[in-house]
């Protein structure tokens, strides 16, 4: 009889083993499958090249008259365009922004975005019963399914069609985390009511234990683009108050490349169950410059040629909020290296929101670059009083042209390996151009502080890395757990 629970336990064992076996299979395969699955249809995108003429920079800067913040100014552009666009639309409105809200902590008197652009749609289209105004965005402005935002609600009740992004078909950027959501998780139903404070604010609306489950796979449409059937405009700035005072960059464009923008986006809604978008009357013509609009991977792809094609002599101006992803650090280093004057604007990832952050992951990569190039990248850190440096700029120019990227894109892994949804322009221009030389006199104001203390020497923030930044960033982009 003393053997008999002996035998119990010992298959009760096999029983626990066997499920534990099973249960890590099924995680393996979970992770294994979302992480390198097909993309939905049209996602990862890179149009035509076409010639025009019409091409915009448009800036929004805050910056101070001394490095300890007297004198505050705020030149705040991008977003008045917007509004004018979507006034002067007389067919159709699309837009694809990120983060839309108006809930902030700080003590701060940020400009009401989110709250101008929500009324200058849904006036639009109480204006305009029949025109075609669609809202495409993150499931992040509506708690994962927590609550409607007022913003939104506005605009729905307006007749504006909103289009929240169904970010389960994308890959999963967090591995470790997502297999185990994707097995387990995402099957119960533990939602109802929300209760627990939101990551935004405090004065946001609470969110439930499903949304925040689902928030933790930190994937996101990100892209930021206006469109009309006049003009596009594609951006690294969203409508969210608290970002108001943030440094983006915009460019605007008109002509075929808008049905690009189009299609792309049409994609996005498509699959998440929004409608099929306008598209424009628009021959091909000639001009000086040559404009795509490129997606996800596809950013990243053109970024690696057109760096790979500089030689001695050239330069590259870049501002940056993320910089870490691999191959555009190597790409960068091995530039600097064969003789190519590399000059970078970068946030100091010092505060995100008012709270505050550990310098990754800029401070770790910009030791690196310096390191092995010896000191020929040069490297200052923008003077960020209030906000964020948050534009996602580079400007390359060789002896025979300038070629531009700006959009929604961070240079991460999360950004440009077909996890999120990105959207950038690129364009070719001739050295002697208009928009080429705007670009190259914006980032010499902001480097050589010439009428405001724009920029700061790269030792203010590096003299404080140290080697546990280095370990903690190696570490977390080893496991894939980062915000960034």
């Amino acid at each position: 009889m003393a053997n008999k629970p002996r035998k119990q336990w010992s298959k009760r064992k096999r029983i626990i083993i066997g499920s534990l076996g099973v249960f890590a299979l099924i995680y393996i395969a979970a992770i294994m499958w979302h992480t390198f699955k097909p993309l939905p249809e049209g996602i990862s995108y890179a149009g035509d090249l076409h010639k025009t003429d019409q091409i915009e920079m448009i800036t929004d800067l805050t910056f101070a008259q001394d490095q300890k913040g007297k004198g505050m100014v705020h030149e705040n552009n991008i977003f008045d365009e917007v509004y004018t666009m979507i006034d002067e639309a007389e067919e159709f409105v699309v837009v694809d922004f990120f983060l839309v809200d108006g809930y902030y902590d700080e003590k701060e008197d940020f400009p009401k975005i989110a709250d101008t652009l929500s009324t200058t749609l849904a006036d639009k289209k109480k204006e305009n019963p029949d025109m075609p105004i669609v809202f495409i965005t993150d499931p992040l402005n509506r708690g994962y399914g927590s609550y409607e935002n007022e913003w939104f609600k506005k605009m729905r009740e307006a007749g504006v069609e909103i289009v929240y992004t169904d970010l389960d078909p994308l890959r999963d950027s967090t591995p470790i985390y997502s297999g185990i959501y994707r097995t387990v998780f995402q099957w119960f139903d533990i939602g109802g009511k929300g209760w627990i404070d939101n990551a935004m604010a405090s004065d946001a609306p609470k969110m439930t234990i499903a949304s925040y489950m689902t928030l933790l796979n930190v994937k996101a449409n990100h892209r930021k683009a206006v469109v009309t059937e006049k003009e596009a405009m594609v951006t690294s700035s969203n409508p969210h108050d608290a970002s108001g005072f943030h440094g983006n960059i915009a460019l605007k464009v008109s002509g075929p490349v808008i049905n690009d923008i189009l299609e792309a986006e049409e994609a996005v809604s498509l699959y998440s169950g929004g409608p099929e978008l306008p598209r424009i009357q628009a021959e091909e013509s000639e001009g000086q410059y040559e404009v795509q609009y490129v997606t996800e991977k596809k950013i990243v792809d053109a970024l690696l040629k057109d760096l790979a094609e500089t030689k001695e002599g050239d330069k590259v101006w870049l501002g940056m909020f993320f910089i870490a992803k691999r191959g555009i650090v190597n790409e960068l280093i091995d530039a600097a290296n064969r003789g190519v004057e590399i000059n970078m604007i970068l946030d100091p990832n010092e505060n995100s929101f008012g709270q505050e952050k550990s310098g990754l992951p800029n401070r770790p990569v910009v030791q690196e670059m310096v390191e092995d190039t010896k000191g020929k990248i040069k490297v200052r850190w923008y003077n960020t009083v209030i906000g964020q440096y948050h534009s996602k700029a580079i400007w390359i120019q060789t002896d025979k042209q300038t070629v531009i990227s700006n959009g929604s894109a961070n240079y991460t892994e999360r950004t440009l390996d077909n996890y999120n949804l990105e959207s950038n322009l690129r364009v070719v221009a001739p050295n002697d151009s208009e928009l080429a030389g705007e670009m190259e006199d914006y980032f010499e104001r902001l480097w050589n502080n010439e009428d405001a203390m724009y920029t700061v020497d790269m030792d203010e923030f590096q003299d404080e890395f140290t080697w546990w930044q280095r370990w903690i960033y190696t570490f977390q982009k080893a496991i894939k757990v980062t915000t960034y």
